[in-house]
């Protein structure tokens, strides 16, 4: 009795392990931006701010390395999720023009704005901002018209504030914010490749 009662219960977690890592990867949301292989074992979200410095370093400097070896090589799918962070004159335009850029364009915006965000911050004004903005928009094919409707449409804020709500009934505090798998990495104003090695690697 006993052997028949350990080789069921074997059986048992034998039939309960594919499920156990299906339930590893979290569920996406409609309105995601997502890059690379949508039935990766491995799910990487992000929290980020565009007019956040420490996510322009992650963007700029990490993430190039981070792509070639997660996103192309189809072992991660990354989600991008928006935050705002002071100064809201930069997050919340810059948001808002990459969803209207659509989804095709839209990480060649963060990457934009990312890059110059020190340009922006040199600046320093409302305006220059918006001259950046406008200049690496007409670059990527919107232009100064369909940016000027973009930035002031009503239902664009609208749905750039439910998201940010979603992130705040996340109990996102900072960013970068990292999830991999659903679990959360400690927040930190650098992230490394070598961090996010370490939690892959833990997730598969």
């Amino acid at each position: 009795m006993r052997a028949a009662f350990r080789l069921l219960m074997g059986l048992t977690a034998l039939i309960l392990l594919p499920a156990a890592s299906m339930a590893a990867r979290p569920a996406l949301r409609p309105d995601d931006m997502t890059l690379g292989n949508p039935r990766a074992k491995v799910v990487v979200v992000e929290y980020a701010s565009l007019s956040c410095p420490h996510c322009a370093h992650f963007h700029n400097a990490i993430f190039p390395a981070f792509r070639k070896k997660y996103i192309d090589t189809g072992k991660v799918q990354f989600v991008y999720r928006e935050f705002v962070t002071a100064p809201a004159e930069i997050a919340v335009p810059a948001a808002m023009l990459a969803r209207c850029a659509g989804p095709e364009r839209y990480f060649r915006v963060v990457e934009r704005v990312f890059a110059t965000q020190e340009e922006m911050y040199k600046d320093g004004t409302v305006g220059g901002v918006h001259r950046i903005l406008r200049r690496e928009a007409a670059a990527l094919g919107v232009d100064t018209a369909a940016y000027d409707v973009c930035v002031r449409d009503e239902a664009g804020f609208a749905a750039l504030k439910q998201r940010l709500d979603r992130a705040d009934a996340d109990k996102v505090e900072g960013t970068p914010t990292f999830e991999v798998n659903g679990k959360r990495l400690p927040l930190a104003a650098e992230v490394t490749l070598a961090d996010l090695d370490a939690a892959i690697a833990e997730a598969k």
